[in-house]
């Protein structure tokens, strides 16, 4: 075998060294699945943090303005240009729709399971971010709908940001309306969830 070896210069394997070296390039295939498993892993962490971090502002913000601002005078934040007023809104973002308060739960239920379900096969760091928004978004307020009076599913959101001509929201509102931006931007872009890029 060594004289083989030494004929065809094919080198001997050192011992212990568990090395093939007819091998081929194929030896390393299972190596790509496994940074590409990491890759979406490490993006379904990031939206996860950022749905967190968006949810845990929105439900901070909001048990705050309700125990010192909710029956007094709003706050001037500049002026009458932007004031803090608490608000109890059944609608949905910037009030609309305040006979669908069901309907508006359910939705913001089925917005969480799609999330859910694309985040499954998330590749893209600008989606992590834009799903994230959505997601801590979507929950921030469906904590309102389900735990707020008047009753489970049918509770008042608590909006407070009140600029000047312009409907009362929440910091929740406005990470679904970001997200949805972000999204749109990605779309156009020909960038998907699973880090593709299309060109139409």
């Amino acid at each position: 075998m060594a004289e083989a070896e030494r004929i065809t210069g094919t080198p001997e394997p050192e011992p212990g060294s568990g090395t093939d070296p007819t091998a081929g390039s194929e030896g390393g295939g299972p190596a790509e699945p496994e940074r590409g498993a990491g890759r979406g892993k490490r993006k379904i962490v990031a939206l996860l943090l950022i749905a967190c971090f968006v949810y845990l502002l929105d439900l901070g913000s909001k048990v705050l303005v309700v125990a010192k601002l909710e029956h007094h005078e709003p706050i001037q934040v500049i002026g009458t240009l932007l004031q803090f007023s608490v608000i109890r809104n059944r609608g949905a973002a910037f009030s609309i729709g305040e006979a669908l308060t069901i309907f508006l739960t359910i939705i913001a239920a089925t917005v969480i399971v799609v999330i859910a379900r694309i985040a499954r096969k998330l590749y893209s760091l600008p989606w992590a971010v834009a799903l994230g928004l959505l997601l801590g978004g979507a929950f921030g307020n469906l904590t309102d709908r389900i735990f707020r009076s008047p009753g489970i599913f049918e509770g008042a959101v608590v909006d407070f940001i009140a600029p000047a001509h312009f409907a009362v929201f929440n910091l929740a509102d406005s990470a679904i309306v970001c997200g949805g931006i972000l999204i749109v931007i990605l779309s156009f872009r020909g960038l998907d969830p699973d880090g593709t890029v299309h060109k139409d």
